[in-house]
């Protein structure tokens, strides 16, 4: 990893500790107010509740490093879900019916990536449009919940097996392989410049299409993993998400002007917010009260470091 590279991550993971002390200290809250979620059994199901936030925190993560935004998470979600449950009753099967689940993600998402890069139009536009366009597409396929998915891939995902324990442990490894490519090099310089890469010979456009293909594919992910924990799809599962997914980001440090925050940040974050919507539901607060929560988290996430540089500063 050349020097260059080292000095970029080393300042994007500034704060990181704080944010993983106050992680520690509300999982400790958690056990301590409900024992019964260190048995293995819950903290499987525990597991199966957090990967489709991480999933999607992951992938709003990895759009936001390159100075973007993805505003269609849910709807990739709802569409994720949908097709899960549409294809692998056909004749493509399960494998079959992955594949064509992740592949969409990563098409759809490519799309509205060469939109926002070539186009040179500004990201929030053009997926918040594009939210419009994959949730109608989602409904016209399956306009209620509806469909099916292998009992063999639902018992294998969201059964008693620890796969959500192992995704979520796998996904900072695979993070550090892929930034070892030139794929992720390239999306690394152009967050955090991308004068400076387009100067150094990195294609700017290329490296935010594989941003938001990338994000696509893992958006769709969490689609089919929330298909596989309810047997069936559901053009609208995804709907929390996308508020959810940029809490979660913000929360780990991702900065909304690219070059800043890490994946574990926004993985540390999406535990949070897991962790408190969990609360929040086992003390009987209204689900309206999680919105305000998130709310406050994001105006709170994006003003602490400000003060902190300014106290700094002073």
């Amino acid at each position: 990893m050349s020097p260059l590279l080292r000095a970029i991550l080393w300042r994007r993971n500034d704060g990181l500790r704080g944010l993983f002390l106050l992680v520690l200290a509300v999982c400790v809250l958690y056990a301590a107010l409900f024992p019964g979620i260190l048995r293995p059994s819950s903290l499987g199901r525990f597991a199966q509740s957090w990967l489709p936030l991480a999933l999607t925190a992951a992938a709003e993560t990895v759009v936001m490093l390159t100075g973007g935004i993805d505003l269609s998470v849910g709807a990739m979600v709802g569409l994720g879900s949908v097709v899960a449950a549409t294809s692998m009753g056909s004749a493509l099967g399960a494998p079959g019916g992955i594949a064509a689940v992740l592949l969409m993600g990563a098409v759809v998402g490519a799309a509205i990536g060469w939109i926002v890069a070539v186009g040179r139009l500004p990201a929030i536009i053009v997926t918040l449009a594009a939210s419009f366009i994959i949730g109608g597409v989602a409904l016209l396929i399956l306009p209620r919940p509806g469909g099916m998915v292998p009992p063999g891939l639902s018992d294998l995902l969201a059964g008693e097996r620890p796969v959500a324990l192992l995704l979520l442990a796998s996904m900072p490894l695979l993070w550090r392989l892929f930034l070892a490519t030139p794929a992720g090099l390239a999306m690394i310089a152009v967050g955090d410049n991308p004068v400076g890469a387009y100067r150094s010979g990195v294609d700017v456009a290329t490296a935010r299409i594989v941003a938001y293909a990338l994000g696509g594919a893992l958006q769709a992910a969490a689609g089919l993993f929330l298909a596989a924990q309810t047997g069936s799809g559901d053009p609208l599962i995804g709907q929390p998400y996308t508020l959810n997914a940029i809490a979660a980001a913000v929360l780990g440090g991702v900065g909304f002007l690219g070059g800043q925050g890490t994946l574990r940040g926004a993985l540390a974050g999406s535990l949070l917010l897991t962790v408190l919507i969990n609360v929040m539901f086992f003390l009987g607060l209204p689900p309206v009260a999680q919105y305000v929560v998130q709310g406050l988290i994001i105006v709170g996430a994006v003003t602490l470091p400000r003060l902190r540089r300014g106290a700094v500063a002073t």
